[in-house]
């Protein structure tokens, strides 16, 4: 990205989220090109001395210390010292309070909270907070290179009302700032220390630490708050931050139209194309659709069909559609028989257009992790088997995607805070948890707390 690009309107200050976007010591929430207008603007840095500040922060975890100007010394701006905030500032990174780690066939899976401020205050002036959750997954790739994909929240709870979904359990507590977005990234990169997780190194074309895919797939819905998260993104994507290839950043909605409309209009700008767009479907029934996700009674079938039949798919990305497959809900040969009548539009306007021989959609078929009393179990592996022929069969390019993290409740549809709902009672020594309900489980912990909040 060029440093005079164009910023997001979501770089700028949000103080309704709970703090501004602009650091000068912790530049969380801003671009490079951002960060040196604020430098300069506050403290008359130079250009160089604030790219130099910005990346110590971001690819070596250090402070963002900027030098004022001369010109501003003289007039007794100081040096920005160790451990302060600008008036502009965040408060630092947030540590990480709580890693639970699981191990999956292709690596350790890593989930882990950070506390954000609430919304008000104790009666005692205190600040009270929430806990964002993150999920840190090891993929193996075709080269049998294990690399990690981040699953990052963009809210504390949600609002959609999913039924199968542990998060929408909890209601919507607050959306995330863009710089509480990418505190997610900062901390599986610099403070989420383990022998399995390679620690970054710098190259010759930026960053590459162990983040090598974000997935918008945490507590919430992007779309309820698209400002905030194309803000993280424009950060994510700075070869003089993160680093991260727009192509390997996904946003996934259950299928809010307005939010995708105006997702559609920012992937056509310069710079946004190949940002992937993930759709959870989970029916292709109107009826049934109605009773696990809310928002079908808001816009029905046939106008997120057109919506994505409309979206701009460059570069021969593809859609990608996911089914979490439900026993008793969802998974009956007639369920297959819809999923081809949804996608098969959406196929045919984009093989008529483009003169593409293959699929826009890719359907990821997910088997159900039950959430918290839960109605319905997870499904067994010959129905799984079972309902993949039938989408085979009528023609519908479909991958499953493998389990991870169900133990530790980080799989999908699974986050949700046990901090805020109190469902979890928490030894002491932060060694053990006691689920009600449950038996003790034994789970490596990392400074646990619970404030009461």
């Amino acid at each position: 990205m060029k440093d005079d690009a164009p910023q997001h309107a979501s770089t700028d200050p949000a103080p309704a989220q709970g703090g501004g976007d602009v650091g000068l010591d912790a530049p969380l929430g801003l671009s490079a090109a951002g960060y040196v207008e604020a430098c300069g603007r506050t403290i008359g840095a130079s250009r160089e001395s604030a790219l130099d500040a910005y990346k110590a922060f971001f690819w070596h975890g250090r402070e963002a210390r900027p030098r004022p100007s001369q010109r501003m010394r003289a007039l007794g701006v100081p040096d920005l010292p160790s451990g302060s905030t600008s008036e502009e500032s965040l408060p630092r990174v947030a540590p990480i309070s709580s890693v639970v780690i699981d191990e999956g066939a292709e690596g350790k899976i890593f989930k882990f909270t950070q506390d954000v401020a609430a919304s008000g205050s104790r009666l005692d002036g205190s600040v009270r907070t929430l806990r964002t959750e993150s999920v840190l997954i090891p993929m193996i790739g075709k080269r049998r290179v294990r690399t990690y994909t981040l699953c990052v929240s963009s809210q504390v709870g949600c609002a959609m009302g999913c039924t199968f979904c542990e998060t929408a359990q909890m209601g919507l507590i607050r959306s995330l700032s863009a710089a509480e977005i990418v505190q997610q990234w900062y901390a599986a990169t610099h403070l989420l220390k383990h022998p399995d997780i390679p620690e970054p190194v710098v190259t010759p074309q930026g960053l590459e630490g162990p983040v090598r895919n974000i997935v918008f797939m945490g507590m919430g819905e992007p779309m309820d708050n698209l400002d905030a998260v194309l803000g993280a993104i424009d950060v994510l994507r700075d070869h003089r931050g993160p680093s991260i290839p727009i192509s390997k950043i996904t946003i996934s909605t259950v299928g809010r139209v307005d939010g995708i409309e105006r997702l559609g209009a920012q992937v056509r700008q310069p710079g946004w194309h190949r940002l992937n767009l993930a759709i959870s479907l989970n029916a292709a029934d109107d009826r049934i659709r109605d009773d696990l996700m809310p928002i079908n009674r808001r816009w029905k079938l046939s106008e997120l069909q057109r919506s994505l039949i409309d979206y701009p798919v460059f570069g021969g990305g593809k859609l990608c559609v996911e089914y979490v497959l439900i026993p008793g809900v969802n998974d009956t040969e007639d369920d297959a028989r819809k999923i081809a009548a949804f996608v098969g539009p959406i196929n045919a306007d984009y093989k008529a257009r483009r003169g593409a021989a293959t699929a826009r959609v890719l359907l990821n078929l997910i088997p159900y992790n039950p959430r918290r009393n839960s109605p319905w179990p997870a499904p067994t592996e010959e129905s799984v088997q079972r309902f993949m022929g039938w989408l085979t069969a009528l023609d519908v390019y479909t991958k499953r995607r493998r389990t991870k993290g169900r133990d530790l409740m980080g799989a999908c549809g699974q986050l949700g805070s046990e901090h805020i709902r109190k469902r979890r009672l928490v030894d002491a020594t932060g060694a053990a948890v006691v689920e009600q309900g449950g038996e003790q489980r034994g789970e490596q912990r990392v400074g646990l707390t619970v404030d009461g909040a």
